[in-house]
């Protein structure tokens, strides 16, 4: 007999299928990461789960304006992680959480403080110009670079005289962000340059790419830990070595042009390290 499939076991795989649309490990790993550093930087118990549910919702749509963006391309790749190219979520439920993510990000945005809320929405509007165009381009690495740096600020410009993050922590999220775009490229570089997307990683090849995005890692871990004044403690060493050592494994797994999305993986390895560097140096933020 065939298995009966009832309204809840459809509506359960949709759900599911909409939900891995929005490229769950980057949306998941930025929104932990963001309200990590709102920990560390004094905000409120209230004030984190309103830096939590802003970046989620900008990330949502982000992920989500991605795969729709990216349909056509990703069925004739015949791509079977991608739901909306497989027909297991429609194209109307993709483009409806969409808009819902968008019209939640902008008020939760602005919630956080005129220019908080500024920062944020910048960045999310960089990740949306990535999707439209820029990762077309040799300069498909600006957005990430504006927008991660711009997302440490988003945290800081929320606090109490709405102060900038130092100079470091805007370069270690800049570098952190430049360098998970090369190793995320990396998989993919044959798809997309059959596909006509000649972004820098590209441009430079799976071998090059994935040694220069171990490379920035290490850069931005390097910066959390000597950025601060004063003489280094022995843990921030240690963690500055267990961060390299990822980063450094996330560049050796994609020069051997591992499919899969372990570079990435390794990548989100090197940025949770850095970030606990950064919760443990949090008097120096701003």
């Amino acid at each position: 007999m065939r298995p009966v499939t009832t309204r809840e076991q459809v509506r359960g795989g949709a759900l599911f299928a909409l939900l891995a649309a929005c490229h769950p490990l980057p949306t998941l790993a930025v929104t932990t990461l963001a309200t990590a550093v709102s920990v560390a930087a004094g905000r409120p118990a209230l004030g984190c789960v309103l830096v939590a549910a802003t970046v989620l919702a900008g990330q949502l749509s982000i992920g989500w304006s991605n795969d729709l963006v990216d349909l056509d391309r990703d069925v004739e790749a015949r791509r079977p992680d991608k739901p909306l190219a497989t027909g297991r979520v429609s194209v109307r439920v993709v483009a409806g959480a969409c808009a819902v993510a968008v019209g939640t990000c902008v008020p939760l945005s602005l919630a956080n403080g005129w220019r908080a809320g500024t920062a944020h929405l910048l960045a999310v509007a960089g990740g949306w110009a990535y999707n439209l165009g820029l990762k077309r381009t040799v300069l498909s690495f600006t957005p990430y670079a504006v927008s991660f740096a711009l997302l440490t600020a988003f945290v800081t410009l929320g606090l109490p005289g709405e102060p900038w993050p130092q100079p470091w922590v805007l370069g270690a999220g800049a570098l952190l962000g430049v360098g998970a775009h090369f190793l995320n490229v990396v998989p993919d570089v044959g798809d997309d340059l059959a596909a006509g997307i000649r972004g820098l990683p590209q441009r430079l090849g799976a071998t090059r790419s994935a040694v220069v995005g171990a490379g920035l890692l290490v850069g931005a871990s390097g910066l959390v830990v000597v950025g601060p004044p004063g003489r280094v403690p022995a843990w921030g060493w240690a963690g500055l070595a267990v961060a390299v050592a990822a980063a450094v494994s996330a560049g050796a797994v994609g020069v051997r042009r591992t499919t899969g999305r372990a570079p990435f993986a390794l990548a989100v390895v090197t940025a949770a390290v850095a970030v606990v560097l950064l919760v443990s140096r949090s008097a120096h933020l701003t």
